[in-house]
């Protein structure tokens, strides 16, 4: 939708919309998170404590939004704030793929985990309904940080499926290694999101505003001029 067909009233309607999904998603991915580091931590679980610690650079991301729909903030704010975002996606990849080859060389092997599935299981569930109500809400607005905080989200939709068939794998089939492939998998989506985050390639139908843009742009008018089908 072009945003000169959005009434005064339906673009504030819009702009609280973003602004409580991304506090639902902080709020979300900080228990998240939480649950997850003390699941890993007690099962020796290296996915459990990679998914966990990937829940805090969601959190990141939703506080870019926060950020930006409570204020006018300046471009190039926004543009430093989503580089901080990529370049903390690259020592969890480091971390994740130096524990994950320890386990797989039989250091440690991980521990069946009941509140890791729970939590995992949880996410699959929830991250999808995020993800439809960000991209929906941008799309109309014609936001492209909210489209690119809903990429975002959907990054934990996958590794949230990805930790739960290692999970299960492990519970029921005694795969223990399935833990630690989980992991690197998680790795390397870090590290692949931490560069498109960098390039400004959060998704297909949004784009970084280039440094010619006025600093003081509302985040309302934010994205006009792209195309979001």
């Amino acid at each position: 939708m072009s945003l000169d067909r959005l009434s005064p009233q339906r673009r504030a309607e819009l702009n609280r919309r973003s602004l409580h999904l991304a506090y639902a998603t902080a709020g979300y991915n900080l228990l998240e998170g939480v649950v997850a580091v003390g699941a890993g931590a007690a099962a020796s679980s290296t996915a459990l404590l990679g998914f966990g610690l990937d829940s805090f650079v969601e959190v990141s991301s939703a506080l870019v939004v926060i950020w930006q729909f409570r204020s006018r903030v300046p471009e190039a704010r926004e543009r430093l704030a989503l580089r901080l975002i990529a370049v903390s996606f690259f020592p969890l990849a480091a971390w994740v793929t130096v524990d994950a080859a320890r386990s797989l060389l039989g250091a440690e092997r991980a521990d069946t985990s009941p509140v890791g599935i729970a939590i995992a299981a949880t996410s699959v569930v929830v991250m999808p309904l995020l993800v439809w109500a960000k991209r929906r809400t941008g799309r109309e607005l014609g936001s492209a940080t909210v489209v690119a905080d809903s990429t975002q989200t959907l990054l934990c939709t996958y590794l949230s499926v990805i930790v739960l068939v290692g999970l299960l794998l492990n519970a029921t089939l005694g795969w223990w290694w399935a833990d630690p492939v989980a992991a690197l998998v998680i790795a390397a989506v870090a590290v692949r999101e931490g560069v498109e985050a960098w390039r400004g390639e959060q998704c297909d139908d949004c784009a970084l505003p280039t440094a010619g843009d006025r600093s003081d742009t509302p985040s309302s008018t934010r994205g006009q001029g792209h195309r979001f089908p």
